[in-house]
């Protein structure tokens, strides 16, 4: 059973990657909502072959697709994941519409953990500006057991297996260390969510 927080227009945007997440998101969606696809390309050896796929399965599916793509150079200060999501967030802040993002509780967990070795503990918030995430209480099985039970086409990216990246590291190498020393961390994380996100209740659907 999939949740969703809060309630969705009848016409919405949704950020496609073309990963398992957001096209277990996107299908979901679209069995009820007038959805159109915000696809952004990082500039990666990925981006391009990611939005042939993306781009194939709009039309075949009869979906908008709205495009964007890195404009600036990375600024020395950044590293190439804070350069990549700051692009991301200009571009989906740039469309006059809220953006359905498919941040999972999975994706919660790591953030916390990640800001928390920072000294400051953050949960992952329903609403950045017009960035939206409705998914967070869905562990990441739920929406692969979605994509593989409905037949949900996807493309891989290589580069999350890439453990130079922090995030990437925390998912591999950290997570499962942590739920060697607390299994129920899914529970305690999926409480601080709903506390703190008191205004968007959880909606059960099938």
């Amino acid at each position: 059973m999939i949740k969703i927080q809060g309630k969705l227009d009848r016409s919405i945007y949704v950020a496609c990657s073309g990963g398992v997440d957001s096209m277990a998101v996107v299908d979901f969606l679209k069995n009820n909502h007038e959805v159109t696809l915000c696809y952004f390309n990082h500039g990666t050896e990925h981006g391009d072959k990611a939005f042939e796929f993306v781009e194939q399965y709009a039309s075949q599916n009869e979906l908008g697709l709205l495009y964007g793509k890195t404009n600036r150079e990375k600024d020395s200060k950044e590293s190439k994941e804070e350069y990549w999501r700051n692009q991301r967030y200009d571009f989906f802040k740039s469309l006059n519409a809220e953006i359905i993002t498919a941040h999972h509780l999975d994706d919660c967990i790591e953030t916390w953990i990640w800001s928390s070795m920072h000294g400051n503990p953050n949960i992952i918030p329903y609403r950045n500006g017009n960035v939206i995430r409705p998914f967070r209480l869905n562990k990441k099985k739920d929406l692969r057991l979605w994509a593989y039970v409905n037949n949900v086409p996807h493309i891989e990216d290589d580069s999350n297996l890439d453990t130079c990246y922090i995030r990437n590291y925390i998912r591999h190498n950290f997570m499962p260390h942590v739920k060697t020393v607390n299994p129920g961390i899914d529970k305690v994380i999926r409480k601080k969510v709903l506390k703190y996100d008191t205004d968007e209740k959880p909606t059960n659907v099938n």
